[in-house]
Parts: structure tokens; sequence; C-alpha cells
């Protein structure tokens, strides 16, 4: 699938993230398919903007910083029962993704590249995942929790007994997600209402070894290793419904546009104008565009309706 040299431009994907970053609606990922960190802010939150060879947001909760230029962006629209989500992957290709990890606790030593400088020097345990994306850690300067955690070295992160998920649940320690695309910190101590800094680490899942989820058309030799989730125009950043936003849905598809695959964006424009679906030739992926096509009608049906 040709993109074009555009697509792969780094003043391109330099000013989606830009815009991303300055919109408090856009939430973020890193990490891959049973292990990531969330970041998102609220409105009124007080937020420190940096730009020191990567760029990036710093809140009393957590932070996010990107140095994304090289990805590409993959733009795709996923339909559910009563609504839909839409998002942007950004993508490298598989051999520029890191090995997998040691499958065992390590500890790395000080953070160098942590966001807020107090936490430079506090020490970092990869918890070893087997996650082509990155690596999830664990970042603490706390003497107690560095004995606990230094007690778990050269073992399996969620052997039998292991206090890391509670560690991770309770937020006793800083959980840090890097990828060659940059990194998400969820500080210690913070609350998480979301939108917020937050992780996920699912072993089952993991155990999937998956780069992403079936319903996200990521195309052959490319790895998601940051993903971008626009604001929706039926959702606040909290995921709390709203009534349809027409500007909203707008931006989003102007991204799709540019960044989502040429076919189905193709076929959506010819189904959102009255075109039926060719049964005999339909795939997972375009009865996927027909149901977003259904939903997106649906709410904004919804919302033209005089009340």
């Amino acid at each position: 699938m040709d993109r074009g040299p555009d697509i792969r431009s780094t003043e391109a994907v330099r000013a989606l993230i830009d815009a991303a970053l300055a919109d408090p609606d856009a939430t973020w990922s890193l990490g891959g398919f049973g292990a990531l960190a969330e970041f998102g802010r609220t409105a009124d939150e007080p937020a420190r903007r940096f730009e020191a060879g990567r760029t990036g947001l710093e809140t009393a909760r957590g932070g996010i910083a990107l140095a994304a230029g090289a990805a590409v962006p993959i733009a795709y629209e996923t339909a559910f029962t009563g609504g839909w989500s839409h998002a942007v992957a950004l993508c490298l290709p598989r051999a520029a993704c890191p090995f997998p990890g040691a499958g065992v606790v390590t500890e790395t030593g000080a953070d160098h590249g942590a966001i807020r400088v107090e936490n430079s020097g506090d020490n970092l345990f990869d918890l070893g995942l087997d996650l082509p994306q990155g690596r999830v850690g664990l970042r603490t300067g706390d003497p107690v929790l560095l004995a606990g955690l230094r007690d778990r070295l050269g073992r399996p992160a969620f052997e039998g007994g292991s206090p890391i998920l509670d560690l991770i649940a309770s937020r006793a320690v800083d959980l840090v997600v890097t990828t060659p695309l940059g990194r998400v910190e969820v500080f210690a101590g913070s609350q998480a209402s979301p939108p917020a800094p937050r992780g996920f680490v699912l072993p089952r899942l993991l155990t999937l070894r998956r780069t992403h989820a079936a319903t996200a058309p990521i195309p052959p030799g490319l790895v998601p290793v940051a993903t971008l989730h626009p604001a929706h125009p039926c959702r606040d950043a909290a995921r709390n419904p709203r009534p349809f936003d027409a500007e909203r849905h707008a931006a989003f598809q102007a991204i799709l546009a540019r960044w989502g695959d040429p076919d189905l964006v193709a076929l959506k424009t010819r189904l959102a104008a009255g075109e039926p679906l060719d049964a005999r030739a339909a795939t997972r992926r375009t009865r996927g565009v027909a149901r977003v096509v259904r939903e997106q009608a649906d709410a904004k049906s919804r919302n033209d309706t005089p009340r």
C-alpha cells in the first residue's frame, strides 16, 4: 500500500503530534497488546509543554515524550455495538523495533531519560516482557520498594507471589513504558480517574504474542508503537457520552482521508453517499467500514432530531 513520500515526512508527523498534544481531548497510548500506558489530561489541568530533542507534556499525574518523526501514521475507525472508535497508529517497520525482553526482571539503573529531572536518579526495573514495541518498567527511589523489586531480579515478573501487579494497580511506583518513538510515565501516587495517565499490564493477553488487535488494519511489516486517540465526536476525553460534534467528526475525517487506507476511505465515501455494499465481494474490513458508516449516520441523526 503506497502512501507516498508525504506520509513519512518528519514535518507532517510532527504537525500531527503537535496538534494532538495541544488538544486536551486527545489521548495517547504507548506499548503493545497486553501491556501499555495511556496519557490523558483534563482541559483545566496544568500541563508543561517541553521541547528538547523530543516533544511532550508533563502534568502532576504523568507525562508523555515523543520523537516520532520517522513513524508511519495509519488512521482507522472501528465500529462496535452502539458506536465506533477512531485512532491513528504510529508505526515502525518490525526491523526498527527492539528485541523482546529478557523474560525476567532486570535492573537497568538510573533513568536518565526521565521526563522529570527529579526522577533521573531513580532506579528503573525492566519487567522483561516479550513486547516488540518496547519496554515496560517500574521506577522508584524508595529503599523499601527497591529491596522488594530487587528480590524479583532474574525471575519472571508475574511468577507466583510476585508483588508487581499490585505495585502497578496501587500506583506505589512509577510505571514507565519506553519505545523507539518515546515514552509515557504514570507517576506514583497519582489519581487514576480518566482522562489520566494510567497503565495496563494483562499477562493473559501477553501470552497471545500479538502486536495489535485484529480490528486494527495495520499493513504487514509494520508494528504499531504509539497510538493517538483524537477527540471523538460522541465522547469526551473521560469517555463520557456527549452530543454528536460535527466539528470533531470533520477533523478526524480529514485525518482519515490523509492517513487512512485509500481503498477503505474511498469505499466509505461511496457507502455514505448511498451506494450499497457488494455482499458477494465483502470482506471483514469492508463490512467494518459499512458498520462505521451506519453508526455515524445514526449518531448524526440523533443529534439532528428536534428535542
